[in-house]
């Protein structure tokens, strides 16, 4: 390329300076012909040249600032070039113009588009964290609770890089989730809020605009406030009302549980009962379980305190009639308890001291019902003795019964239920074996609790141990004289014996020596045999004691002369020659013919 052009300005040059001689040959001729002389010809070549020098001087000149121009454009393009770079961060891009580009414009040439590109990039960057910056600045705004402004200031363009932008980027997440989470927060918070306010009946609208209007109804372009005075309001809020709803929690129980007691008092029915049937969880439920719409309300409160005062009222009016009924009660906790209630509170006395109104009757009946919680912690230690008792008790009664089944003549017979009768009737005799080990247990029982309470055991006015001990002593009584009565009967059939033997006997029409019971009740050898005869339990023999027939007897006999003591009581006072002669006629009467054997 270089050779190609010092050809060209050769060959201008030739050209040139044979068009110049030709022309210069020209104008000599013509000078001649004019006659300028010499020095006029000297003169004006001079000039000449000098026309052509100050031509070739201007053009360079032009040349020079062209040139110079050109490689200011250059060095500016370079160092904008460069401070682009700096301020992206694009310390990979070559910098330096390619060697062989020599000609200032095709340097020029080279970089501008580069330049351009970067330029492109840096505005791209800098509306990239403008927008990122204006989002971080709004999202602090709101967690501050300050009113964003539009105008977040000139980005700086000394650090465009991807490193500034990844930070600024990076700050954004970190604020757009604090900014969720606070909003999650200050959701929760308000639904918890509005349930609070629900259950409490209070205006929920109300109570959010009292700690920031955004939380209940966000304006046109204002969004819900999550700074941290809201987040404080809040919590503030709920506890507040949490507290609330514990104090009317408590409150409302005390006046339903009040209110439950003047109904029970009163025999309210049903129907009046049902109005606040709504408000009966309170007693059930947990505080955190109550979530009913206005169930804690102010009106609710109010209406049930309204009734607990009407029913209070109507209480007083019939407040004779209440403590009655207490009395009656105590009486039946005390019943079942087998225990003696507190005679100065026994009805008479009650009535004549309303009537007289020297006692409030509301004492009476805060009296008569400490009484009965008193009767019934006494009842609830008692009861493990009192359920041996029950024990005790059925198993006699079975013995009663089996008694008075042997006692009937047509227990074997053939009718509808016998195998029923007979089955219980085993059973019967089973449990009758097992009284001896149930009243010494009982007796032991008795004794140890009453050791360990310090106290004597009372069974409706009387000591348990002593009756037990006078029910043993019976009992003993009873199989005395059933051993005795086996005895009178021996007696008896020897009796027989010798009569037959002095008087005769009838033949048998047939002799065995096989043990075999006759028709009639007779040996084929001439001695009677009786019958084989089951002895019933308790004929011709005392009633035995139990809790039952002993209790209502308590205030007559036994009460006076008997209470707390073990002394063993005479049931049975049988003349010997009655009991001889009885068991005689009997015994004749039952071995007469026809007469059926008694088993």
């Amino acid at each position: 390329m270089v050779g190609t052009g010092a050809v060209r300005l050769s060959l201008t040059n030739v050209n040139m300076q044979t068009t110049c001689e030709a022309l210069l040959i020209e104008l000599e001729q013509i000078w001649t012909e004019i006659g300028e002389g010499e020095v006029e010809k000297d003169k004006m070549l001079l000039e000449l040249e000098m026309q052509c020098l100050q031509v070739y001087r201007k053009k360079v000149d032009e040349a020079c600032d062209t040139r110079a121009f050109l490689r200011q454009s250059l060095m500016t393009k370079e160092a904008e070039m460069a401070a682009l770079v700096g301020s992206l961060g694009e310390h990979n891009l070559q910098l330096q113009t390619d060697q062989r580009l020599e000609s200032l414009k095709g340097q020029l040439a080279f970089i501008t588009p580069m330049v351009e590109n970067l330029r492109s990039k840096k505005d791209e960057r800098v509306k990239k964290i403008a927008e990122i910056r204006s989002e971080i600045e709004k999202i602090i705004g709101e967690i501050n609770g300050q009113n964003f402004q539009t105008n977040v200031g000139k980005v700086d363009d000394d650090d465009l890089s991807i490193r500034k932008l990844n930070d600024y980027q990076a700050q954004l997440r970190s604020l757009q989730k604090e900014k969720s989470e606070r909003l999650h927060k200050v959701l929760e918070y308000v639904n918890e809020v509005h349930a609070l306010c629900c259950v409490l009946g209070n205006d929920f609208g109300k109570t959010l605009n009292g700690i920031h209007p955004s939380l209940h109804e966000p304006g046109l372009g204002q969004s819900t406030n999550i700074s941290d005075s809201t987040l404080e309001g809040l919590s503030q809020m709920i506890q507040k009302l949490k507290l609330e709803k514990r104090k009317r929690t408590q409150t409302l129980r005390q006046v339903f549980e009040s209110l439950i007691e003047l109904w029970n008092l009163l025999d309210t029915p049903e129907e009046e009962r049902k109005h606040f049937e709504k408000n009966s969880c309170i007693l059930r439920s947990q505080e955190e379980d109550l979530t009913n719409s206005g169930i804690l309300s102010i009106e609710s409160v109010k209406e049930i305190e309204a009734e607990v005062d009407r029913l209070t009222e109507f209480k007083a009016s019939k407040m004779k009639e209440l403590v009655l009924k207490k009395r009656l009660e105590l009486e039946e906790v005390c019943r079942q308890a087998h225990i003696e209630p507190d005679m100065s509170t026994a009805s008479d006395k009650l009535c004549a001291l309303i009537d007289s109104g020297l006692v409030d009757p509301s004492e009476l009946l805060t009296n008569i019902e400490g009484q009965i919680t008193k009767a019934k912690e006494e009842s609830d230690i008692r009861k493990d003795i009192l359920d041996r008792v029950n024990k005790w008790e059925a198993a006699c009664a079975e013995e009663r019964w089996l008694e008075e089944y042997n006692q009937d003549e047509n227990r074997y017979s053939a009718g509808r239920g016998a195998h029923l009768n007979l089955k219980h009737a085993e059973k019967a005799r089973l449990t009758s074996l097992k009284i001896p080990g149930i009243v010494d247990n009982l007796i032991s029982k008795t004794f140890t609790w009453e050791c360990e309470r310090n106290m004597l055991f009372f069974f409706d006015g009387v000591r348990l141990v002593s009756l037990l001990e006078e029910y043993k002593l019976s009992r003993q009584q009873k199989e005395e004289e059933k051993k005795r009565f086996r005895d009178q009967k021996k007696l008896q059939y020897l009796l027989l014996t010798e009569k037959e033997a002095l008087y005769g006997s009838k033949s048998s029409p047939k002799k065995s020596n096989s043990f075999k019971r006759p028709t009639n009740g007779c040996h084929t050898n001439g001695f009677m045999t009786p019958a084989p005869r089951r002895v019933s339990v308790g004929s011709a023999t005392p009633e035995l004691l139990t809790p039952r027939s002993y209790s209502s007897r308590q205030n007559g006999y036994f009460k006076e002369m008997r209470r707390l003591s073990t002394a063993p009581l005479n049931f049975v006072a049988i003349p010997k020659e009655d009991t001889i002669s009885s068991f005689t006629s009997s015994s004749i009467s039952c071995l007469e013919p026809g007469s059926p054997p008694r088993v």
